[in-house]
């Protein structure tokens, strides 16, 4: 079940998560609650979507979550998960088939300090499309991004694999790639080619059912991106 519209302020709210499901509260172009939908996906995880607006959040959502952040998870038992990594983590914990953390304290830690690096990336993403809007200069934040995508190369050079955590996709891979889906729609996509290992990653990415079940294209995401950036005024149902 998925509620592809979302739900305003107003609106009636949803019943009891169904038997043997759990419940996403989402917004389809948010990229950290496409981390969550990536890992229901790849693990086959029964859930149903709820798409929330997020200027006008619903009270009942605000009730389960005051923060009003997505993505949030809902269980049968009503309990209230929420945070993009810490949902992600959750699901990989209570459902373990096809672990995507590794198994090792250290191999654990190794990925979340690969995503706070990159935690540190996803602000440019944003810093260059409203400096743009603005006509002011993006050179910097350009050639600031490109060096950080030049030392996370410079990390697959080093760990010789094809994915940032072996050769296999692995949780930190679905936690960077929602950016990454959106490069074309930022028109920074042109950054990869002085990237080879990281391109070979990106083509590879593309290539994962759960990554073709949870994207959107290129057309719908540039929509989104000038109406919540450009004119003020996000479309969260662009496109139905």
């Amino acid at each position: 079940m998925i509620t592809e519209k979302c739900l305003a302020k107003g609106s009636a709210p949803p019943g009891p998560v169904p038997k043997g499901h759990i419940r996403l509260f989402s917004m389809r172009f948010c990229p950290f609650a496409q981390r969550a939908r990536l890992v229901l996906n790849v693990k086959g995880i029964k859930h149903e979507i709820i798409n929330i607006h997020l200027k006008e959040k619903p009270d009942w959502f605000l009730e389960k979550n005051p923060l009003g952040l997505v993505p949030t998870l809902e269980t049968e038992a009503g309990e209230v998960v929420s945070e993009s990594s810490i949902t992600c983590d959750y699901l990989d914990e209570v459902y373990p088939q096809k672990k995507l953390l590794p198994s090792t304290p250290f191999g654990k830690a190794q990925q979340k300090m690969m995503l706070e690096h990159f935690s540190k990336v996803t602000p440019y993403f944003y810093k260059i499309t409203l400096a743009k809007k603005d006509g002011e200069d993006i050179s910097g934040p350009v050639i600031e991004l490109e060096e950080k995508f030049v030392r996370m190369d410079k990390d697959l050079v080093k760990k010789k694999t094809k994915f940032f955590g072996g050769d296999s996709i692995t949780m930190i891979d679905y936690m960077m790639w929602p950016w990454f889906e959106r490069l074309e729609a930022f028109d920074l996509k042109h950054l990869l080619d002085s990237t080879p290992e990281l391109k070979k990653w990106y083509i590879s990415m593309w290539e994962d059912p759960a990554v073709k079940v949870s994207s959107s294209s290129t057309e719908n995401h540039k929509a989104f991106l000038k109406s919540a950036f450009i004119d003020g005024k996000p479309d969260y149902d662009f496109g139905l």
